[in-house]
């Protein structure tokens, strides 16, 4: 039950941060999701068809690494998927400035992000790459997310040469920083921060 909420409110947050301070000003998050959009503005590649090619292997390396890593992410990547789906009307919701939304949302997926990963679950991706480096070298996920997504960002603003990608390094630090933070203070409790009465 506590795996559950915890992996519901997570999935809330990374819906939220996305749909309601990224998307609307185009910027990227890193991950998987960022390797696709940069793959579909190169060669107009499908995104959702790219978002699986990627993914697979990533998923395929979990199931020889750890079973339980495998279903977790199963998990993740569905709680996330159906919420980030369920709150696209929170798309164009608010209008911000460029900076604020950028850490905003970065802070946001960071905390959903964060408690996920706290309990070996993960949203997929790189999110899950990072899992099995940061458990097979043990390195905070906090930073292998924070180096893994920092190279996809300088990538994309090289290919497309758009200077307000660079906002999106914002958003990364913030997401890395909360992960690293959650990752770190184990007293922490998301599921008694929202349960207790």
């Amino acid at each position: 039950m506590k795996k559950f909420i915890v992996l519901l409110l997570s999935s809330v947050c990374i819906g939220i941060g996305l749909n309601l301070f990224i998307l609307p000003l185009h910027l990227i998050n890193g991950g998987i999701f960022g390797i696709s959009l940069l793959i579909k503005y190169v060669w107009g590649a499908q995104v959702g068809q790219t978002l699986i090619m990627i993914n697979t292997p990533i998923y395929l390396l979990s199931l020889l690494y750890d079973k339980s890593y495998f279903i977790n992410a199963i998990l993740g990547l569905a709680f996330t998927s159906t919420m980030i789906d369920l709150l696209t009307p929170l798309n164009g919701l608010l209008h911000l400035p460029i900076i604020t939304s950028s850490i905003l949302g970065g802070l946001i997926i960071g905390i959903g992000v964060g408690f996920m990963l706290r309990l070996h679950i993960s949203p997929g991706g790189l999110d899950l790459l990072a899992l099995l480096i940061s458990k097979s070298q043990a390195i905070n996920p906090g930073i292998v997310m924070f180096m893994i997504d920092l190279l996809i960002i300088i990538i994309g603003i090289i290919v497309l040469k758009d200077l307000k990608l660079m906002y999106s390094m914002i958003t990364i630090s913030c997401v890395g920083l909360c992960v690293a933070l959650l990752n770190t203070f184990k007293s922490i409790n998301f599921y008694y921060v929202f349960t207790k009465k």
